[in-house]
């Protein structure tokens, strides 16, 4: 006789990873010991932090950044897998996603270091070419052809998720929820054959509450938004999200963008483009691009209004289908 999904258990596995936390959630019969996959779990994400980190001096992308311009510099397989997906979303959006703005994250404040009027002036200064310009893939190595500072904000916590659902599968689960701070991937179902609810959260930096509510199965949600990482300057609170064009936090955006994709680190990716294009051009690219992408814009009195994109949000708000198309 098969096991009925009311004799499956709920486990919670979670851990910490990248300055906040990962989590897992599935179902699994009774008795099973979970040690094993929450030590593997918590490898993998802290393979992506020790390759992909700013914050660590011994990193492989700080290694990459502190090499000389024109020297072929070994690159591990998952941080080089990460820098060209982010070249090649930078060649896709326009230069909007910029895996180059490194000293401009580090300089306003968003890095290990305190930010500095000198070091502002400097990165707004800076003359820039996009990353996709300077960097250069060459089998297992990668190579600078003018100094940059890359920095993987953008893209790293959704790859780190996607590694949390490769361990999984490797671990013989293929119906689970992961996620690394509100970067998300659902696999296959629930028990009950119902697909994983995730709550796209309302661009509120006062408290935690949901705007809508995604159903997803295999695919993959990230948000990118103005109410959780900002510094004030002269009273004005400016996001973490950095405008390439300026060398500086962007001035004038959503408040956040969602986007629904394959993988989390395609989403993660593609949130902050489109934050970055704004709502307009950024709805253009995100058509263009065929995205499934919700643009949330405050309207200077309190109200959040949403413009969505793709056959997902199209309809917002609502339950929201997502899965294999």
């Amino acid at each position: 006789m098969s096991k009925m999904f009311t004799d499956l258990q709920r486990r919670a596995l979670n851990g910490p990873t990248m300055g906040t936390r990962w989590s897992a959630t599935f179902f699994a019969e009774p008795g099973y010991d979970p040690g094993p996959l929450r030590t593997a779990l918590q490898a993998a994400v802290d393979e992506v932090d020790a390759q992909m980190s700013t914050w660590n001096a011994g990193s492989d992308l700080m290694r990459l950044n502190a090499a000389p311009v024109g020297d072929l510099v070994a690159v591990p397989e998952r941080l080089r897998a990460v820098l060209s997906l982010g070249l090649e979303i930078g060649c896709a959006s326009g230069g909007v996603f910029d895996i180059g703005m490194g000293d401009a994250v580090t300089a306003w404040g968003f890095g290990p270091e305190a930010a500095t009027p000198k070091g502002i002036r400097a990165a707004m200064a800076a003359p820039r070419r996009p990353a996709q310009e300077v960097l250069e893939i060459d089998g297992t190595h990668a190579r600078k052809s003018a100094p940059i500072a890359l920095d993987l904000n953008g893209i790293a916590k959704g790859y780190g998720v996607d590694r949390l659902a490769e361990t999984l599968r490797d671990h013989g689960i293929t119906d689970a929820l992961v996620g690394i701070d509100g970067e998300t991937r659902a696999m296959g179902l629930r028990p009950d054959g119902e697909a994983w609810t995730i709550a796209v959260e309302a661009p509120d930096p006062e408290r935690r509450a949901p705007h809508s509510i995604l159903a997803l199965q295999d695919a993959a949600v990230a948000t990118s938004g103005d109410y959780r990482h900002w510094v004030e300057v002269q009273g004005r609170r400016l996001s973490h999200t950095m405008d390439p064009e300026q060398g500086a936090p962007l001035i004038a955006s959503p408040a956040s963008v969602t986007v629904v994709a394959q993988t989390c680190a395609e989403a993660d990716a593609w949130a902050t483009a489109l934050m970055v294009a704004g709502p307009e051009s950024g709805a253009e690219l995100a058509k263009r691009r065929g995205l499934d992408a919700l643009f949330l814009m405050r309207d200077g009195k309190g109200s959040t209004s949403g413009v969505g994109v793709g056959r997902l949000f199209s309809g917002e708000p609502g339950p929201m289908i997502a899965g294999p198309a």
